[in-house]
């Protein structure tokens, strides 16, 4: 996995994040991860300060001032990345929903199979989910159907945040131009890969809810995803 960055968005996860790096370098000699953390007062930061005199030159550090939404940390981790050398660039959480047993499989997609765009997607092949309540269950993979319905993209688990993009793909998207910043993020990225034609694989995985530290969804967060979807289409159609 040369070439490989794996963006870890943080704030307030102290319960995990040296559990998760360690997770993650397991998987690879070759794997980098870049944390970009908000500023969190559980001193997040700090320890991965101190795991970076473990991991030199393989983990990296990026500190906003404060915490300023999902969407922004990750165009600023993408833009940190475009600087170096990557070729393959993660996104993945802090709380262990994303397996990093799971990296090598999106790798594979995209270095192997062709695609630029590989998504570790719930419900591909149904609903993998395990520790959610169902109703959440129910509103998740609900809101990705209804944004396939809005937007046209054959992509079953929309607002998947466990992905691999080649370079290329962040090098096409004009990243100032990216408007929302929560869970609807990860739509709008998938939409702008997918107006340019990029290759999007899913690939099947199990999304285990985070048993340490406290869930960042809340109410604001689902309505941007909800009325931004049919904003962003209607953008769309008015450019043609």
């Amino acid at each position: 996995m040369q070439d490989t960055v794996v963006i870890i968005p943080t704030y307030n996860e102290i319960e995990n994040i040296e559990a998760i790096i360690r997770a993650v370098f397991s998987q690879s000699d070759n794997i980098h991860i870049l944390i970009v953390d908000d500023n969190s007062p559980d001193l997040t930061a700090l320890k991965v300060k101190e795991l970076q005199e473990e991991f030199p030159n393989r983990l990296f550090l990026e500190i906003r001032k404060e915490k300023a939404g999902l969407g922004t940390a990750y165009i600023h981790g993408f833009n940190w990345c475009l600087n170096k050398s990557y070729q393959y660039i993660f996104e993945m959480d802090a709380d262990f929903s994303h397996n990093p047993k799971d990296l090598i499989k999106l790798y594979k997609a995209c270095k192997d199979n062709g695609a630029d765009l590989a998504i570790g997607s719930r419900y591909v092949t149904g609903v993998n989910v395990v520790n959610w309540p169902m109703a959440r269950v129910l509103m998740s993979y609900l809101a990705s159907k209804y944004v396939r319905i809005i937007t046209g993209m054959r992509i079953h688990d929309t607002t998947a945040g466990f992905v691999c993009y080649k370079r290329q793909v962040l090098e096409t998207i004009d990243l100032s131009k990216i408007k929302f910043i929560g869970y609807a993020f990860q739509i709008e990225m998938k939409f702008k890969a997918y107006l340019k034609k990029f290759k999007i694989i899913e690939v099947p995985v199990i999304f285990t809810d985070r048993t340490q530290g406290e869930s960042k969804l809340s109410s604001g967060i689902i309505s941007e995803a909800v009325f931004g979807v049919i904003t962003m289409k209607l953008k769309s159609l008015l450019k043609k």
